[in-house]
């Protein structure tokens, strides 16, 4: 299949070429035949770099290995498993000897990263039973007909792009691609597995001695009640139309787009709770004055379950990272100002330094300068910066009584929002100790939390036409937590041995890839201990 556009590339199966293993389509071959073909194969490698007079660009030279330097990786591939399919005897007798009874060998077409390969394997059966190939649970080889380096690659990449463009990517840079279907399959198989790794992932080495955590949330759009109920409809059959222009004209008058009325939002957002972690160092400057030093082992961790969740998800990280209640250690958690994690912080951080972020603080106070400055007006941004020194010298208090000075001049149309605002700072004052924390060179705002806001989530998540299903779009979060921390590799070997330890616990091969997404996850959500 030639690829003409990768941005526009919409997706599909392309099989990719393995025209070099049609000797043994059909029936078993030798690994010595294949060990010959590989050498005829070489030999007409060196014949294509070796040409005479040769006048070839580089260019011209390095694109024609492509296909010939993959080809040579899949009989390679395949004189490995022939070898290994010859030297599986005494497993197939291991079979034999537990009631399983031999059956001729069964061909296979795996594919890999270097395409697809084709090879043959025995085949057991258990009288009135189930069947296993000895070779594939010996391999670690899934049902799927995928190697773990392809799933894996369709998984990883997700978490960057789209599907559409995982095709696209994979076509060209392989000269094969699995469907769209197969990629989403791949992250959903992945998905299974991430809330075990999260509990069983070790802390990090070389942690500080002050520990940070902020949270915050991010909305996504997801599809509405009406959405999904097309998606799970049935197609009606229509006669094809003679061209895209006229399939959309089509399309257009099926559609009863209802108009949204002023305020009405299309995105249909559901929020996504997402931690940021990590340790400070204690140090000094040349001057002698105590410091932290970080981020260090900087951690993410997003989820679009309940907010709770993530507040016990963060409970859990600290006290694996040495912060357990009791410890005595410094904790900071900073936050907007919700009141649900206010109270999610007194009941999972009662130690913790709670900080309001003072960027969130300052957004009411301009907010408030507004009634009585005009926008953009050098008084307001003057009023504005009084009031951003008073918090900074620990006089919250101050500001939002000078909030309460603007609610008395203000006429009554504006009165009770200006009210809301006094009374939302003075609840959380008790909150705003930025001297303190400066002083002791703690975080005032949660920049952090912020940024990974727009990385983590607002990146592959938050894009025009996307529409999620929460529990398809938590496996493909949390699989991005993981790539952005830098432990995928550690993921991947653990859902291997995971996948491995299920294949010989049911005597045959398991599946990776899957259509069914997992529930949200629970953990927290009642309660902390019980969950625990």
């Amino acid at each position: 299949m030639k690829l003409e556009t990768i941005v526009g590339h919409v997706g599909g199966r392309c099989k990719g070429e393995c025209e070099e293993q049609n000797d043994w389509r059909d029936a078993p071959v030798k690994s010595a035949e294949i060990k010959s073909k590989i050498k005829e194969h070489v030999s007409g490698l060196f014949d294509f770099v070796e040409k005479g007079n040769d006048q070839r660009s580089f260019d011209e030279v390095e694109r024609g290995l492509k296909g010939p330097v993959f080809a040579l990786a899949r009989l390679f591939l395949a004189y490995y498993l022939a070898r290994r399919h010859e030297a599986s005897e005494k497993e197939v007798h291991r079979w034999q000897k537990k009631g399983y009874r031999r059956r001729k060998p069964e061909r296979k077409h795996l594919n890999t990263f270097f395409g697809r390969v084709t090879f043959w394997r025995t085949y057991v059966r258990r009288s009135g039973g189930s069947g296993l190939h000895p070779l594939d649970l010996a391999l670690g080889l899934t049902a799927d007909g995928f190697s773990h380096l392809a799933t894996e690659m369709c998984a990883r990449l997700s978490t960057l792009v789209s599907y559409e463009q995982v095709t696209a990517i994979m076509l060209y840079f392989l000269r094969w691609s699995p469907s769209k279907t197969t990629v989403e399959k791949s992250v959903l198989g992945y998905g299974r597995y991430t809330q075990e790794w999260f509990e069983r992932a070790p802390p990090p080495e070389g942690d500080g001695e002050v520990l940070v955590i902020q949270i915050d949330s991010k909305a996504t759009p997801t599809a509405t009640e009406e959405e999904l109920e097309k998606r799970r409809g049935k197609r009606d059959k229509k006669k094809p139309a003679p061209s895209p222009r006229h399939r959309g004209r089509e399309k257009r008058s099926r559609r009863q787009k209802k108009r949204r009325k002023k305020g009405d939002k299309s995105k249909n957002g559901k929020a996504a709770t997402i931690v940021v972690m990590y340790t400070l160092k204690r140090s000094r400057d040349d001057k002698g004055k105590e410091i932290l030093l970080g981020p260090i082992n900087k951690r993410v961790y997003a989820s679009y379950a309940p907010k709770k969740h993530a507040f016990a998800v963060a409970r859990r990280e600290a006290d694996k990272r040495g912060f357990a209640r009791g410890s005595n250690k410094t904790i900071q958690l900073v936050t907007d100002g919700d009141e649900d994690l206010e109270r999610y912080a007194k009941d999972l951080f009662p130690e913790a330094k709670h900080t309001i972020d003072i960027m969130h603080v300052l957004e009411y106070v301009w907010e408030a300068g507004r009634f009585v400055y005009e926008e953009g007006s050098e008084e307001l941004a003057a009023w504005v910066k009084i009031q951003e020194g008073l918090l900074y010298k620990g006089e919250a208090s101050t500001v939002v009584d000078h909030v309460w000075v603007i609610r008395g001049i203000v006429g009554s149309q504006h009165r009770s929002r200006v009210e809301q605002i006094h009374d939302y700072l003075d609840k959380r004052v008790h909150l705003m100790n930025y001297h303190r924390l400066r002083k002791q060179d703690l975080e005032v705002a949660s920049g952090m939390v912020e940024g990974a806001v727009k990385h983590v989530i607002g990146k592959r998540f938050d894009n025009g036409s996307m529409r999620w299903i929460r529990e398809r779009a938590e496996a493909l979060l949390q699989l991005r937590c993981i790539e952005i921390n830098g432990q995928w590799s550690a993921f991947v070997a653990f859902v291997q041995r995971q996948l491995q330890q299920s294949a010989e616990g049911h005597a045959g091969a398991v599946r990776l890839l899957t259509t069914a997404p997992v529930a949200l996850p629970t953990f927290g959500v009642t309660s902390y201990n019980n969950a625990a």
